[in-house]
């Protein structure tokens, strides 16, 4: 099936000059007419004075843990340290080093190996003991960051009385580099940083949240594309199991991650891109950054060097080459969801799904545009690549289940099942027949008629447009608040169904976090997933309930060979 997460990042420059610079609407104006003010909060380490503009509390760039470079390269972060007088946290700190030169948020910095620092958006550091949604970005395991302006926290906290914090942490051969069959115990946790990191993350969120109008106790943990694989190996980490109640899972069902043995391949292939053998392993820790970055985008041109997404797993599956969570056997002691659901998290709800044209957007940086010009012919040669043996009969069951569809749209289907559909439901399968907390399973369906420049094809309900709907971040035509960032915003379209989907999508998302009950105005009663029900909210501009959605489909996928 075709390749890995999309680099999010490289595929939205892209298309923001395609689609031209008036395609991205002028900033808001309502940041500039409410008057400004600064607030201080004292943390266990230290104070922060953050920013108060309205019925909105920022503190942007707080670090949560010590530097992780020099010689703590490849290791654990030290643990944070107190300081003395007032630290400001009023501006965006540094992604982790990454490809590309353009990132996320508004005068965010460039990446920078130290990384490890946070954002919070709270209605009022008032001692309120508000639910904390803890947001894993997504980017795959090698981009991304916690200042995104598609994700900004503000709405969701203004609006539903919540705190949002979300994080920078390591990414790519920095965060997931593992070392410990070559460097020894010193190393062990090498191949795991990235999720280390965010578990620190989730221990400072449980030591300091309460000064931020937080809740301690009653802390969800979530995220989207990479950052919902993130989230599904956060939820099988025992050293992460005291800090959060419950999670969430957007279009990145994590069922299995990269196994040991790959990933020691791997660390042999990083060695040979850099012209190291493997008694030299230690001079990994004076290569530049920027150097490891390089190696660690020519091994993803490699034959075989990007994640894939196996159909009969239903989820993502390392190959040697790529960068992202091992199963070391400590800090991840199994794949997550697989051979069953986490015992560590046995009793805590899971909600999980998909969006109903994923892949659209995967394809949408191909300047060939080769999947939207699928003939008949061309798409039963292009199956028969990637699907071999079963292709009449995947081709046969969607052919009959979608009539009249384009072969670009039967496409989009089949890889949209294989990439991520299939992966959300063994996901829910398996949290279900471990007889614990409940699974809620949902689809988004709301349709974008954005046309895919150069093309005739409608974008959909693709891949990533759920971000700007779960953050509530949809705003009428010419008020999207960022200073001319290349975004989703404008992928969404125009339609007036969008600002009903975001009430509806944030709404759920913001209740279960609130009660671990997802639920919303105008959206019927969301009962939990079983084997005999597969109850699924169809998220659209109404919202309905379906039982076992797309069955055909999805029996016939069951029925094939792993």
């Amino acid at each position: 099936m075709p390749g890995s997460l999309v680099d999010r990042r490289g595929f939205l420059v892209q298309a923001a000059a395609v689609a031209g610079a008036a395609a991205v609407a002028p900033r808001m104006a309502f940041a500039q007419t409410r008057a400004m003010e600064y607030v201080e909060v004292k943390t266990p380490y230290g104070r922060i004075r953050g920013r108060r503009q309205g019925d909105l509390v920022t503190f942007k760039g707080v670090p949560y843990a010590g530097p992780a470079t020099g010689a703590n390269r490849f290791k654990a972060a030290p643990p944070l340290q107190p300081w003395t007088g007032v630290r400001d946290a009023l501006q965006l700190a540094p992604p982790s080093c990454q490809p590309g030169t353009d990132y996320y948020g508004v005068d965010e910095p460039s990446p920078d190996e130290n990384c490890l620092f946070l954002n919070v958006w709270t209605p009022a550091t008032d001692g309120r003991k508000r639910p904390v949604m803890f947001f894993n970005h997504g980017g795959g395991f090698t981009s991304g960051s916690g200042g995104s302006v598609d994700c900004d926290g503000g709405n969701l906290a203004r609006r539903h009385d919540v705190v949002v914090v979300q994080t920078n942490h390591r990414l790519g051969l920095l965060g997931f580099l593992f070392l410990g069959d070559l460097a020894g115990e010193e190393y062990a946790t090498s191949g795991n940083q990235g999720l280390l990191d965010m578990r620190d993350g989730l221990k400072w969120v449980h030591d300091s949240i309460e000064a931020f109008g937080g809740d301690p106790g009653n802390v969800m943990i979530f995220g989207e594309s990479g950052g919902g694989a993130k989230t599904s190996c956060l939820y099988a980490m025992p050293s992460a199991a005291s800090y959060f109640h419950k999670a969430a899972i957007e279009s990145g069902p994590g069922v299995r991650m990269m196994p040991r043995d790959a990933a020691s391949e791997t660390t042999l292939m990083t060695l040979q891109q850099l012209g190291l053998d493997k008694t030299q392993w230690r001079k990994l820790l004076e290569v530049p950054a920027d150097q490891l970055v390089a190696a660690q985008v020519a091994l993803a041109r490699s034959p075989g060097g990007r994640p894939a997404f196996n159909a009969g797993r239903g989820g993502l599956a390392s190959r040697p080459g790529s960068f992202g969570p091992v199963v070391d056997g400590a800090v991840l002691p199994q794949h997550p969801f697989d051979p069953a659901a986490p015992e560590v998290s046995k009793h805590k709800p899971l909600l999980i799904g998909t969006n109903r044209d994923e892949s659209a957007f995967m394809f949408m940086g191909d300047p060939t545009h080769s999947v939207f010009e699928l003939t008949d012919a061309t798409l039963r040669q292009r199956l028969e690549r990637e699907l071999g043996e079963d292709t009449d009969t995947v081709l046969t069951t969607y052919r009959e289940t979608r009539p009249g569809a384009s072969p670009a749209d039967l496409y989009i289907a089949i890889t949209t099942a294989t990439m991520f559909w299939l992966g959300s439901i063994t996901v829910a399968e398996r949290k279900h027949a471990q007889g614990g907390a409940p699974a809620y399973m949902y689809m988004l369906t709301y349709p974008s008629e954005w046309v895919i420049p150069g093309t005739s094809h409608r974008l959909g309900a693709a891949h990533a447009t759920d971000l700007l709907f779960t953050f509530d971040n949809v705003y009428p035509d010419g008020q999207w608040p960022p200073q001319g960032k290349a975004t989703m915003y404008q992928m969404l379209g125009s339609g007036p169904g969008r600002f009903a989907v975001a009430r509806a999508m944030s709404g759920l998302f913001t209740s279960y976090a609130r009660s671990s009950q997802p639920t919303a105005t105008g959206v019927p009663k969301w009962p939990a997933y079983t084997a005999e029900t597969r109850s699924t909210m169809l998220i659209d501009a109404e919202c309905t309930l379906a039982d076992d959605p797309f069955a055909r489909e999805r029996t016939m996928w069951a029925s094939l060979r792993p």
